[in-house]
């Protein structure tokens, strides 16, 4: 993955990069929340450790991203498919390109591992920079908070994208006490 933007590095999470990531995403995110959500992902079977990725400037964390699988439900055909979730920069950081290098980084690794697609929750003017697209386009659907514009619910297709793959993503128990899914 090497150099994303001058004097930081995109990696691989390492064990003890931990607590350095549970502070980088309390301090982005305002809350616990979603370092509990980070927490409880990285302790599921959903979890993807080839997936999970932070950034390191001048020898700290200063950002970090995961994706994981969810499930894409079409009637009894139920789909292994990833879902980016949390994506997070030292807020002192922000607008320097951190989280845009650790999307572009992540997606770059989910296309190599074959992924199909990537699902996310987010700001479309964010994501859509990225390639991501209305999820409802493709005949997918993600049941968004209650503060959610409904063009938050998106989607990248991968290279083994298959169009016939379509339905209602269902969020892993990993989700449940920290979201209102």
């Amino acid at each position: 993955m090497g150099e994303a933007t001058t004097g930081m590095t995109i990696r691989g999470e390492e064990p003890a990069d931990r607590d350095a990531i549970a502070a980088v995403v309390r301090a982005a995110f305002g809350s616990d929340t979603d370092a509990r959500l980070v927490d409880a992902i990285r302790a599921s079977d959903e979890f993807v450790a080839a997936l999970s990725l932070v950034a390191v400037a001048d020898g700290r964390v200063v950002g970090h991203v995961m994706v994981s699988h969810v499930g894409l439900h079409d009637g009894p055909t139920v789909r292994s498919v990833a879902s980016l979730s949390p994506l997070a920069v030292a807020p002192e950081l922000h607008g320097q390109g951190i989280g845009g290098a650790l999307v572009r980084a992540v997606v770059a690794c989910a296309e190599e591992r074959g992924e199909p697609m990537v699902v996310l929750e987010g700001a479309p003017a964010y994501y859509g920079r990225f390639g991501f697209e209305p999820a409802t386009a493709h005949g997918i659907h993600i049941d968004l908070p209650s503060w959610a514009p409904p063009e938050a619910a998106q989607v990248m297709c991968l290279r083994g994208y298959d169009p016939a793959w379509r339905g209602q993503i269902v969020y892993p128990p990993a989700f449940d006490d920290v979201t209102e899914h």
